[in-house]
């Protein structure tokens, strides 16, 4: 199946190092703009406790399960010691100040 950019959200209404919830093509995504130029999107359901990661806090390119507080990369979804998983990633690009996602 090939993957198509689907627009997420205006880059300037991204709050940064917070998670804004939204849900494409039936998948529940956590956006997060960790600076004036990154954006980080990542399956947004916890795969310990199904808890929403966007509500989690931002630390770098982590972000912390607002469940369980342990904290899964932005970048490759890996969930780190002690606990074990992986969320899906999703590619993110900008583009005139508009965000889009390939899923």
């Amino acid at each position: 199946m090939t993957k198509q950019k689907k627009f997420v959200a205006n880059f300037d209404d991204l709050p940064e190092k917070m998670g804004y919830e939204c849900l494409i093509d039936g998948e529940k995504l956590a956006v997060f703009r960790l600076n004036n130029q990154e954006v980080r999107v990542i399956s947004n359901v916890c795969p310990h406790k199904q808890g929403p990661l966007a509500e989690g806090t931002v630390s770098g390119e982590f972000v912390f399960c607002p469940l369980h507080d342990y904290k899964i990369s932005l970048i490759d979804g890996q969930v780190q010691d002690p606990d074990e998983g992986c969320v899906k990633t999703y590619e993110a690009q900008i583009e005139n100040k508009k965000v889009y996602v390939w899923v």
